[in-house]
């Protein structure tokens, strides 16, 4: 399973305009670490979207695309507007890319 990680929008937006996203393959993960990325992919995906309130019409967006198998998925949401199994893959992802 290949994941890509691409943010966009908010407040500093011009300041990530030129950063590539983060990509990670599972096939690099150690074991544990390759079945908790399946499982917390699955739980976002499952997730229905949260209603976007409209109201942090400055948030920044995420798009999280996952390739698996010959498909392709894209989650996207935003930090005005997000699912708890979302945060916990965005956050997830983050600190996987924080640690190289």
């Amino acid at each position: 399973m290949k994941v890509t990680l691409e943010s966009y929008g908010g407040l500093a937006a011009a300041a990530g305009l030129r950063r590539p996203p983060d990509v990670l393959d599972s096939a690099a993960l150690p074991e544990g670490a390759a079945a908790e990325l399946e499982r917390l992919v699955a739980a976002a995906a499952a997730a229905p979207p949260p209603q976007d309130s409209g109201r942090a019409r400055d948030a920044k967006g995420y798009a999280i695309t996952v390739e698996d198998g010959g498909r392709s998925t894209v989650l996207e949401q935003s930090d005005g507007s997000m699912s708890p199994a979302f945060a916990a893959l965005l956050a997830w992802l983050r600190n996987r890319f924080a640690q190289g």
